[in-house]
């Protein structure tokens, strides 16, 4: 003990104590819609450049209009490199996980709001929905093809992010596994073995589309091997876009299938406060 603690304090403590902070300025992340105006289909730039049609111009409103899709993503970062108007730039947050498919579909024309995570329900009242999960959770990875991804749910485990501390457990069995995690393109090849592996698991269950080729296919998509995405074989609960995702966003991805996420509790009590103080009126 008396080692270790030396050790401790010579050398510091490893593990990030900020939980999915943005990257560093000098990483690439995944590109985002402002709503600065766009040139066009005089342009088309950002289209014609991306390698997985996820952008598409559109001339026939007011304004052109951008829609891109951070389901067939894969961060080449082509489109903000190309983008002369700033409609598209990079985002450097890790906190990426959607609970829709549709919240990765991004326009410079839609008026958004911020998502934060996948925020537990509130009762009229100010209580909270239990949860199925409570503090801890057991996922089983499936990779159908993407090392990527799989490494980088590996880096997850390090000390530097150690998902253990959130009570995450990457188990071997389906049948103890609470949330079903899929990399890679989920060809036909895969598709039964995905399927076995959900119908062992018990409710309640998620699943998580670990990485764009699980969420749409990605490079894959069109082809031969029926690769279009996991939510065609089975209902998908939480999206983590990127090819591959950061182990931040790795983590994300997790924690908001747990109802977890960061800046979820805060909200909930802020809620909670404020209906409070509604009753007390």
């Amino acid at each position: 003990m008396l080692k270790l603690l030396t050790y401790l304090l010579e050398n510091g403590i490893a593990t990030s104590a900020k939980i999915c902070p943005p990257l560093e300025q000098n990483a690439r992340g995944l590109p985002y819609v402002t709503q600065s105006p766009c040139i066009g289909e005089a342009c088309n730039a950002c289209a014609s450049a991306c390698p997985t049609d996820a952008i598409e111009i559109n001339d026939s409103s007011p304004e052109a209009s951008v829609k891109l899709d951070l389901g067939s993503c894969i961060g080449c970062g082509l489109c903000t490199d190309i983008c002369t108007t700033g409609t598209l730039i990079e985002n450097l947050s890790t906190q990426t996980a959607r609970t829709s498919r549709e919240d990765l579909i991004m326009t410079n024309t839609a008026k958004r709001e911020p998502i934060a995570g996948n925020e537990p329900q509130v009762l009229e009242n100010g209580a909270r929905v239990p949860r199925f999960f409570g503090r801890s959770i057991h996922a089983r990875v499936v990779t159908t093809g993407c090392t990527a991804c799989d490494l980088e749910i590996g880096a997850s485990t390090n000390p530097v992010f150690d998902l253990d501390r959130f009570g995450v457990h990457i188990v071997a069995s389906p049948r103890h596994a609470d949330v079903l995690i899929a990399t890679g393109p989920a060809g036909k090849g895969m598709q039964n073995a995905l399927r076995r592996c959900y119908d062992a698991m018990t409710d309640p269950r998620r699943v998580i589309a670990m990485g764009t080729c699980a969420i749409s296919g990605g490079v894959h998509k069109g082809g031969y091997t029926h690769a279009n995405g996991l939510d065609k074989i089975l209902p998908v609960d939480v999206y983590v876009p990127g090819c591959p995702p950061h182990p931040w966003s790795v983590i994300h991805g997790v924690l908001t299938a747990r109802g977890t996420a960061p800046n979820s509790e805060r909200l909930v009590k802020k809620k909670n406060k404020i209906q409070a103080e509604k009753v007390a009126q």
